[in-house]
């Protein structure tokens, strides 16, 4: 758990300095720190749901062939 509660505190201060440093405004680097995170986190929920059947898939395709030659 304390590793990732520092990859989190790591994950918005790196957020915070490029939209700070590429906008100069604390408000849209806190902003950006803020809601990023939040976004991947939705996306990361769909990206799983997409890989878990890709593996699936991959995984019935292997075993069809086994059992087709019986």
């Amino acid at each position: 758990m304390k590793k990732t509660m520092t990859f989190a505190i790591m994950h918005f201060a790196v957020a915070f300095t490029v939209a700070y440093l590429l906008t100069g405004s604390m408000v849209v680097g806190g902003l950006v720190a803020l809601v990023e995170p939040a976004i991947n986190t939705v996306a990361f929920y769909f990206h799983e749901l997409v890989w878990k059947k890709w593996e699936d898939k991959k995984a019935r395709e292997s075993i069809a062939p086994t059992l087709s030659a019986f």
